[in-house]
């Protein structure tokens, strides 16, 4: 396989990677005014990712430079035309991040509540702007001759953009909510169990109405992976039901193990139906940034691709051990006996 070709999945391997594991994250996030009915159980929810938060991040970093070495043109195109975007995601992320250190620095409910909405917006920013960014890429966007943007902010406001953005708003939410009932117990597991009926139902019914709409883009584009586009979203659709079925019968676990089939299944019909493009040109076919257009040489992917193969199994198995380590339950007891901070 040609070494461009290869490094075009490896990136998506890392977003795969990334929606998984922050997904979840913001739906923790996400779920603070809902589930928190007081300090305490603010305090529970968020120390099921306090260990972890911050080493789930690092995917997009890491996704990011990938992305930067790999493909010099798609990322050039992109950080330029999605700079306010991508901006706002970035400023969302620092928001979160500042919040989970500095919110127990004081006792002050008001101080605490500050922080916590935060955490509400740092986390439903990305979840939304991701989406809008990613649906997107794969719809198209107006590039010129040059491989340069030429629309507005209001062009990535589209309906199939706004609905991806839905999307993984609800998707990531429900997930999270998983992880809550997952890492929790007493009243807060109970409420996200429930929560989690509602926001499933309603997550099914939108991403349905997107991933459908996805493969009619793929199909316009005679895309040649255009079977992999319908069984991905197939098997998206039927594990977001399942998810729903594992909640409904208390077996979190499996809850949130379908809930993360269903992000990696919709987030590879995304890039089947992105195949061979990197970013389609709605301006002129023929603008449209591909997989080999876009790449680097392949003396810069052979080095990439020995340093992925060395350091790729170690991250991996580090971010494993930690999961690992932090396997147990939040429990409210353990809450309401401590005298130090949520983390």
């Amino acid at each position: 396989m040609d070494l461009a070709y290869l490094w075009f999945w490896i990136v998506g391997f890392l977003f795969v990677g990334y929606f998984v594991l922050d997904g979840f994250d913001f739906g923790v996030g996400m779920s603070l005014p809902f589930l928190g009915k007081n300090d305490v159980s603010r305090r529970q929810i968020i120390n099921t990712i306090g260990p972890v938060w911050d080493l789930n991040e690092t995917w997009v970093i890491v996704a990011g430079a990938c992305l930067f070495a790999a493909f010099p043109e798609w990322y050039a195109t992109l950080f330029s035309g999605f700079y306010l975007p991508l901006l706002l995601i970035l400023l969302a992320l620092i928001a979160r991040g500042v919040s989970f250190e500095y919110r127990h620095q004081r006792e002050g409910e008001q101080w605490k509540r500050r922080f916590d909405w935060m955490i509400v917006i740092g986390s439903a920013v990305p979840a939304l702007l991701w989406g809008v960014a990613v649906a997107n890429i794969v719809q198209g966007v107006p590039i010129d001759a040059d491989f340069e943007f030429t629309g507005t902010l209001l062009t990535l406001l589209n309906p199939y953009g706004l609905l991806g953005g839905a999307t993984t708003l609800l998707l990531f939410f429900t997930h999270g909510l998983y992880f809550v009932a997952l890492k929790t117990d007493g009243q807060v597991h109970r409420d996200a169990r429930a929560l989690a009926k509602r926001s499933g139902i309603v997550t099914v019914a939108v991403a349905a109405v997107f991933l459908v709409w996805t493969i009619f883009i793929a199909a316009g584009r005679e895309a040649p992976l255009i079977a992999f586009v319908v069984v991905g979203a197939g098997i998206a659709a039927v594990a977001l039901i399942m998810s729903l079925v594992f909640n409904a019968r208390d077996r979190e676990g499996w809850a949130f193990g379908a809930g993360a089939v269903t992000i990696v299944a919709a987030v590879l019909t995304l890039w089947f139906a992105l195949f061979p493009y990197v970013m389609p040109s709605t301006t002129d076919p023929s603008y449209s940034l591909t997989i080999e257009n876009a790449s680097s040489t392949d003396y810069t992917l052979t080095i990439m691709t020995w340093a992925a193969l060395i350091f790729l199994p170690l991250v991996l198995a580090y971010q494993a051990w930690t999961y690992w380590v932090f396997r147990k339950r939040v429990t409210r007891d353990v809450i309401e006996r401590a005298s130090v901070s949520p983390h």
